[in-house]
């Protein structure tokens, strides 16, 4: 049974993961279409390519920002179990 309640916890933490991640992208992406002066997604729709590479660079340079953090957080907390 405690194998049971485990998956669940995963389950459920995973779905509070990808949530967050959903959010807070949203909002980056939201403020970084407001900060800029060109309308990103009409210029992705036309098939700007050049756009469409800025908008994966702030994708995946948040995606690296987010992994170093938990990374630093992980490393955190397994210093302090010992």
């Amino acid at each position: 049974m405690s194998i049971l309640i485990d998956y669940l916890k995963l389950i459920g933490w995973g779905a509070v993961g990808i949530l967050t991640m959903a959010l807070s992208l949203w909002i980056l992406l939201s403020i970084f279409t407001w900060l800029t002066p060109v309308d990103e997604w009409d210029e992705i729709k036309k098939g700007n390519l050049a756009v469409a590479i800025v908008m994966a660079s702030v994708i995946i340079g948040f995606a690296l920002v987010i992994s170093s953090a938990s990374r630093r957080h992980l490393l955190l907390r397994e210093r302090r179990n010992l």
